[in-house]
């Protein structure tokens, strides 16, 4: 055995890791975790407020302040727990070899948990003292001052290149069964398929010219024919956002996850289906997480709180219009549109104040969902009461918020984690039908 994979591991975290997940430190095994003081300056920056970072703030506080009990947190504190190691707070010495504020001529918060984190390792010879943090440039920092650093890897999705799609071409389907699936409207699923396949996932039967459309019913095991459906004036253009709709649709289907690039039609579609089951719900909500301009909160911009978050909801606005004018203002869906903005039928809000809110009878999209963590995503379903529905709809490749990616964000996260799961559905929606220059910025700029 290596002599460095004996020693004991003591991990550090940053501020950001706190704010991506409060429960971080039991995700450690059975190593040591230490907490630079700068990190509870920095949190309690952070612990007045409703974004979803606030809260990860309070959690953690509350949650140190709860185990810590008689302990100074100087000590090393058991943390609870099976299998489970210990956690202290740490700070700079005076004297050390190396300091990160000399180095990089600034004193700055970085910089003392990198000290912080230097005096560990010369405190502790015999441990591996490795830095957490999501902020990329702070690693290479801590890499170029020969101090080990990772990002934190709980709730990663290891291999997003081959992220569950939702979706499959199965070729050489005999004439005879695609022609069995029109006619009866289903085929045991096994006549066609060598395996069992995730529960709700949609295939393109195909032989040669001929193919029909299917989706796997787990209850029946059996291939159901899915057939094009219009839902408020909005056709499906291809497969994929045909699959996307059936889904949306599906009442027994109670989570529906879209991930696709802008153009794609996710959250047009996901709106037009929430209006065409109107009567089912007494809501529908419309959220998207808001990521103010350089990281500032949005009580930087001018006016009042509507002036403030409109930028923000604009784009979806946009989508309600959209469907809005595929009817004359004489009609009777258009006027509905407008009846139910007026009524509050139809909300489009920011996701910080959706928490406390009753999620019982309510439609829920969540648009841009690829800049929440996998915690936050975790908070919102948990809320979902009797006959509630919710479609995350996002674009894993292009994610806002300076700590996730597409391996670690929300929407990677519950995609890889539900497929299978019979109330759930997905659809990767791969074809642009926004406009043909549209198209050609999304593949070539």
């Amino acid at each position: 055995m290596p002599e460095s994979s004996k020693k004991r591991k003591i991990y550090v975290l940053d501020t950001s890791v706190i704010l991506h997940d409060n429960n971080a430190i039991n995700n450690f095994e059975e190593n040591d975790i230490a907490i630079p003081i700068t990190v509870l300056e920095e949190l309690d920056n952070f612990k007045q407020g409703n974004s979803s970072k606030n809260f990860e703030a309070r959690a953690f506080i509350r949650f140190i302040d709860r185990f810590s009990g008689k302990f100074t947190l100087q000590d090393w504190v058991p943390i609870e727990g099976e299998n489970k190691g210990r956690f202290r707070v740490i700070m700079p010495k005076t004297e050390r070899q190396v300091d990160a504020e000399v180095i990089f001529d600034e004193k700055k918060p970085d910089h003392k948990i990198l000290n912080s984190a230097l005096s560990l390792k010369e405190e502790e010879p015999d441990c591996k003292v490795t830095l957490v943090t999501k902020d990329i440039n702070l690693r290479l920092k801590a890499k170029a001052l020969n101090l080990p650093a990772e990002d934190y890897e709980t709730g990663k999705i290891k291999d997003v290149n081959n992220l569950y799609t939702g979706n499959a071409l199965q070729e050489h389907v005999s004439a005879d069964k695609i022609n069995k699936i029109f006619e009866k409207g289903s085929i045991d699923a096994e006549e066609v398929l060598e395996e069992k396949p995730f529960d709700n996932h949609y295939f393109i039967l195909k032989n040669g010219t001929q193919s029909t459309l299917a989706v796997y019913n787990p209850e029946r095991e059996s291939l159901d024919r899915v057939e094009k459906q219009t839902a408020f004036g909005i056709k499906p253009k291809n497969a994929e956002q045909t699959f996307a709709l059936h889904a949306i649709l599906n009442p027994e289907i109670k989570l529906v996850t879209l991930q696709g690039v802008a153009g794609t039609g996710k959250t047009l579609l996901a709106l037009a289906g929430a209006l065409e089951q109107k009567q089912n719900f007494r809501q529908i909500l419309i959220a998207r997480p808001v990521v103010p301009l350089s990281n500032k909160d949005i009580g930087y911009l001018p006016g009042d709180i509507t002036s403030k978050l409109n930028p923000y909801m604009e784009p979806l606005w946009d989508n309600l219009k959209f469907i809005k004018n595929q009817f004359s203002p004489s009609e009777k869906r258009y006027k509905q549109i407008e009846g139910m903005v007026e009524n509050e039928k139809i909300v489009i809000t920011p996701l910080t104040y959706i928490r406390g809110r009753s999620l019982s009878k309510v439609f829920f999209i969540i648009d841009e969902a690829q800049n929440l963590t996998p915690h936050e995503i975790k908070t919102i379903i948990t809320r979902a009461g009797e006959n509630t529905k919710l479609i995350f709809a996002g674009d894993i490749k292009q994610i806002d918020t300076p700590y996730l990616d597409a391996q670690s964000n929300g929407l990677s996260y519950v995609i890889d984690k539900l497929k299978g799961q019979r109330l759930f559905a997905h659809m990767t929606l791969e074809k642009g039908e926004r406009s043909e220059l549209a198209n050609l910025a999304t593949e070539l700029l």
